[in-house]
């Protein structure tokens, strides 16, 4: 894997936000869209790129494609980021609001029935 292109990856706040949520577990695209408050598009494109680098795998189940961090890629890399992004953000931040959403979010409630 190269590195540049894992930290690239990355760069962007989504993204980390993206990989802390899925630390918590596999989620769909409308459920990481409900707490983002971003479009499908923008959030399937930040998928996209955590995908492309390995850090995260998708697997389809039913109608919902589901994300969850690849145990199997970078596996002391993802543990490390994920803990320094705990120890360098306050209890009230962001990424703690994150949770408590993530925890909430309901995709029967949230994605759109497809028929």
């Amino acid at each position: 894997m190269d590195a540049v292109m894992i930290f690239k990856a990355l760069s962007d706040p989504n993204r980390l936000r993206i990989m802390k949520m899925l630390e918590h577990r596999e989620l769909c695209v409308c459920e990481i869209r409900s707490v983002l408050e971003l479009s499908n598009s923008t959030v399937s494109e930040h998928l996209t790129v955590l995908r492309d680098v390995g850090l995260i795998l998708d697997r389809k189940d039913g109608k919902w494609v589901n994300y969850r961090l690849n145990d199997q890629c970078c596996v002391n890399l993802i543990k490390a980021v994920l803990e320094l992004l705990e120890e360098y953000v306050g209890k009230e931040s962001m990424l703690k609001q994150d949770a408590i959403k993530v925890k909430k979010a309901d995709r029967t409630k949230l994605c759109c029935t497809i028929s």
